[in-house]
């Protein structure tokens, strides 16, 4: 069968197409054979050499797959040859394994899809997940209104439409007219052009002057001026670091701003590890809600496996709306 193998860390290059032999699921395994890949940042860290949960090189990178049950290992029960599933490397032993034609997995791991799911959004379910776990898995109280930078990317777009399945007010922000629209086409009800409109005016405008309970941002440049968009005992929460550090005048904001009690978390759905009901709760509330077209994944952008090292050019490069997903 043809894999995407990563040997050594680098750049996209690094990622080679391979031939590897069928697996055959041992006890209590199953085979899934893959229709949908998802491309995530995770693997990019991981092609990177950098992602603090590495699988051992070399390895099959990939950390989402949708597909169908093609062969039973011993003693499984509960699941059939032809069901739809989706696998989440959230519940193996490490990331990844998933940029493969098929993949073997303990018949526990997976997820069981409905028909009204199709194997494209399927993959997009642990963008879902990760929204939940944000939302209220992440040490903050459950907030009223939020706001979420990069509106028209994945999880951003995944909290944006668990908020509205909910009940919680979204703004977003976005950098051009080109991903306005797409967060808005996504059901984004708020969206703040940032070369365009003041964000602070804006999300005052937008809560009567009070703030927003909860800012989902990443670690930067700019990652201070956040803490004035919070309500009183508003958090902070860092949903992806990559190493980079705050404003070097971070803590003297947040003391110019102690009236407001305001707390600032380093959030990782790793904090899910062991805690495997939570973890799961989540995603199958995901693809409860999705099942019922309460949550619409937009357009994904399909590429052929073997281009997974154009997928993740395109990937860092920014250049594509919507999930990338590689078809085998």
């Amino acid at each position: 069968m043809n894999v995407i193998e990563l040997a050594t860390p680098g750049g996209p290059e690094v990622l080679r197409l391979a031939q590897r032999p069928l697996p055959e699921p041992a006890a209590n395994e199953i085979r899934v054979r893959a229709q949908a890949i998802g491309v995530s940042s995770a693997d990019m860290l991981v092609r990177r050499g950098v992602y603090k949960w590495m699988p051992p090189l070399p390895a099959i990178p990939g950390n989402e797959m949708a597909g169908v049950v093609d062969a039973l290992g011993a003693s499984v029960s509960g699941i059939a040859l032809g069901d739809k599933v989706l696998v989440s490397s959230r519940e193996l032993a490490f990331r990844g394994g998933c940029y493969a034609e098929a993949i073997c997995v303990p018949a526990g791991a997976v997820f069981r899809l409905p028909e009204a799911i199709t194997p494209h959004d399927a993959v997009t379910l642990p963008n879902y997940q990760l929204a939940g776990a944000l939302l209220y898995e992440s040490g903050v109280k459950r907030p009223e209104t939020i706001l979420i930078h990069g509106g028209a990317g994945g999880v951003a777009t995944a909290v944006i439409q668990l908020c509205i399945a909910d009940g919680i007010r979204p703004i977003t922000t976005v950098s051009s007219d080109e991903k306005r629209a797409f967060a808005l086409a996504a059901g984004a009800p708020h969206v703040i052009h940032r070369g365009k409109q003041n964000v602070l005016n804006e999300v005052m405008a937008l809560t009567d002057g009070r703030g927003v309970d909860v800012v989902y941002a990443i670690v930067g440049a700019g990652f201070t001026k956040n803490l004035e968009l919070l309500a009183p005992l508003g958090t902070l929460v860092s949903i992806n670091s990559l190493g980079r550090e705050p404003d070097a005048e971070f803590f003297t904001a947040l003391r110019a701003l102690l009236s407001r009690s305001l707390g600032v978390r380093l959030y990782s759905i790793h904090t899910l590890d062991g805690q495997r009901d939570t973890r799961r709760a989540l995603m199958q509330r995901a693809v409860e809600l999705m099942a019922a077209d309460r949550l619409r994944p937009p357009r994904p952008t399909l590429l052929p496996l073997k281009d997974a090292a154009r997928a993740h050019q395109m990937l860092e490069a920014a250049t594509t709306l919507g999930k990338l997903v590689l078809v085998p």
